[in-house]
């Protein structure tokens, strides 16, 4: 059965730019400062080494009850038994993994457009990851997604939005009045000198919204 899921305060890992020693004690911490989900967003890590990361990440996930996401590698995904995979525009089509995947994992894609989005639902998404909203310095080749475009692309689908790009405690609140389901942080948290308390600021401005 596919897990209902709190997309408001979704993590993304980078261990580039984490202050923890490992990318477990990262999550771990985030999570305490209330983390709903988290992606596994590896980009320099490959093969075995990734498998290994992603059962750690797991265990940590596992005993919080907190679902986990890994970036684009279905095979991954798989091996460790993790919640579902995020796809971007250059992986598989969603409607590709579902049949890989099966009906109860949570697949996500990442748009920059309500045209892109609503082909995500039909494909068979659970979410769409929207971005760049704010700038971002972990992610090249971007596309800029405006406040008036995210409302847009709000106004054209159904699934839950995460907003992604650059989101920070002084700049979430512009977000405020667009519909989102969620935002993706990933140096604001990880990065913060206080994973956990920053992680917790950010989960107040959210309930704001």
């Amino acid at each position: 059965m596919k897990p209902r899921v709190d997309y408001s305060l979704y993590l993304c890992t980078d261990r580039g730019l984490m202050t923890s020693d490992t990318i477990e004690e990262g999550v771990e911490l985030a999570i305490k400062g209330g983390v709903t989900i988290v992606q596994l967003r590896e980009k320099e890590c490959q093969g075995k080494e990734f498998l290994t990361v992603a059962q750690k990440v797991k265990e940590v996930t596992d005993a919080y009850e907190v679902p986990l996401i890994i970036n684009d590698r279905i095979d991954i995904a798989l091996a460790v038994d993790a919640d579902g995979v995020h796809l971007g525009q250059q992986d598989i089509p969603a409607a590709a993994a579902r049949e890989i995947l099966g009906a109860n994992k949570i697949i996500g894609v990442s748009a920059y457009n309500a045209e892109l989005a609503l082909q995500a639902q039909k494909d068979g998404a659970d979410y769409v990851g929207v971005g760049d909203v704010f700038g971002t310095a972990t992610k090249a080749n971007t596309h800029h997604v405006s406040i008036d475009a995210l409302k847009k692309i709000r106004n054209h689908i159904k699934i839950p939005i995460v907003a992604i790009g650059g989101i920070h405690a002084e700049n979430i609140s512009r977000l405020k009045g667009t519909g989102i389901d969620g935002v993706a942080v990933i140096s604001a948290v990880l990065g913060a000198k206080n994973i956990t308390g920053a992680a917790e600021e950010l989960g107040g401005l959210i309930a704001l919204f």
